[in-house]
């Protein structure tokens, strides 16, 4: 299901950079949005992604605007691409959600850079 779900049926998608315990239920997960982040939970649509330790299994939080969805995927073989290096909750693009679920980084590897002197 959530590899299949249309973007545009989200009013956002944000992922929570780093590690979260996944044995949080929902009441855990939204604290770490509300507390943490500052961000707001009851927008109808919106919806939350963790990783664990292991990349092999996230969590998503959706606020359907009378309840939250808890969702919960497991992939059998390989592991998702999780930004580990920041701790920020971040917004993410359709492509960005695309590449997630497929299993790419939505980092560019390659940076543009700008070198303070020719060789």
């Amino acid at each position: 299901m959530l590899k299949d779900a249309n973007f545009n049926s989200f009013a956002g998608v944000y992922i929570v950079c780093g590690y979260t315990d996944l044995r949080y239920g929902i009441d855990s997960l939204a604290a770490i949005i509300e507390r943490k982040y500052k961000g707001s939970l009851f927008v109808p649509n919106t919806l939350f992604l963790f990783c664990g330790i292991s990349a092999t299994k996230i969590k998503g939080l959706l606020w359907e605007g009378d309840g939250f969805l808890l969702l919960y995927k497991r992939v059998e073989q390989g592991r998702f691409s999780w930004p580990r290096s920041s701790d920020e909750l971040r917004k993410m693009s359709a492509e960005q959600f695309r590449w997630l679920m497929q299993g790419f980084a939505i980092d560019p590897i390659i940076h543009d850079i700008k070198p303070s002197r020719s060789a």
